[in-house]
């Protein structure tokens, strides 16, 4: 897959790698749908003198990936449940078992934690350990959005490395490859905000741009309702997880290229005077803890929402 981007993250960890100066463990931290994974992925292939590109990320015996799973049932696990998909203490456990074997054809034993910030507690304690006292040829990615939901000691014990934005013209550049029309690249380049991974999936599903919209229609019409069908629209939203988190990122992307739009001569873009840059600001700052919140403990979500709806 083509990266769009990021050219100094992945200049620095080609030097690390050539000059044998690798750390045990590394936090790629940015936002969603930055590249962080495939970057990741990218270096990984890298070390291995292996193209991984072409394998699942669980194809090959000297890479480990973690992400989050669906709950296991009660009677199947001794885990207390959370009805949230999460990395459970049991995921490290046997991470820890395996990386106690030797690499079994590459230089290294390589691990990525996916949405790291969606371990919970007695797994980040269990991981801590391993940071602690690292063994062997090991290294580790830990990827996340939300990187202040990891414990602090963890925080401590590695590497950071930060994603940004990517510059439009990049991303531009990308779509002008795969073919897309100078108008929809405007669009695309709009509602991606730097993300490549969102451009990429726009490119990949048309659809979700009209889904965009969709959403964006449904806020504007319910932000301009009474509280009655603005708390209705919150217990609707709170019943699916994965939706509610697609509206979220979708209202952090819309409300952003408001602000933006806004930043140079302080006047909302058309169609958005009801919105000053410190109403924006407080919006983005509230759809963000909401979303960490709903995500990463156990809060009422419905609740959540409904004093999210009350601000927009």
């Amino acid at each position: 897959m083509e990266i769009i981007g990021h050219k100094k993250q992945r200049e620095f960890l080609k030097k690390s790698a050539e000059s044998d100066r690798i750390s045990h463990a590394y936090l790629f931290c940015g936002q969603e749908k930055l590249g962080k994974k495939t970057i990741a992925l990218e270096w990984v292939s890298w070390l291995f003198k292996e193209d991984l590109s072409s394998l699942t990320l669980k194809g090959h015996p000297d890479l480990i990936f973690l992400e989050p799973t669906d709950p296991p049932s009660v009677k199947d696990s001794k885990e207390k449940p959370t009805g949230k998909k999460e990395i459970r203490i049991s995921q490290i456990r046997e991470l820890i078992w395996k990386l106690s074997l030797k690499p079994y054809s590459a230089p290294y034993k390589a691990v990525i934690i996916d949405q790291a910030h969606l371990m919970n507690q007695d797994a980040q304690t269990s991981l801590l350990k391993t940071l602690e006292e690292p063994k062997g040829k090991t290294f580790l990615i830990l990827i996340t959005e939300m990187p202040e939901s990891l414990f602090p000691t963890i925080r401590s014990r590695v590497e950071n490395i930060k994603f940004y934005p990517v510059k439009k013209e990049e991303i531009k550049n990308y779509l002008k490859k795969q073919g897309i029309l100078e108008k929809d690249s405007e669009e695309i380049c709009k509602l991606s905000q730097g993300r490549p991974g969102v451009a990429v999936d726009f490119v990949s599903n048309p659809q979700k741009v009209n889904l965009f919209r969709e959403k964006i229609k449904e806020l504007d019409s319910v932000s301009d309702s009474d509280v009655a069908v603005r708390f209705q629209y919150a217990k609707n939203l709170s019943q699916n997880l994965e939706t509610m988190k697609e509206v979220l990122d979708i209202w952090l992307s819309h409300f952003r290229t408001i602000l933006f739009s806004m930043v140079g001569n302080r006047q909302p873009e058309k169609g958005n005077k009801k919105y000053s840059l410190d109403k924006l600001k407080n919006i983005l700052k509230l759809i963000q803890t909401t979303k960490s919140l709903i995500l990463t403990t156990n809060i009422n979500a419905r609740l959540a929402l409904e004093i999210l709806m009350l601000e927009l």
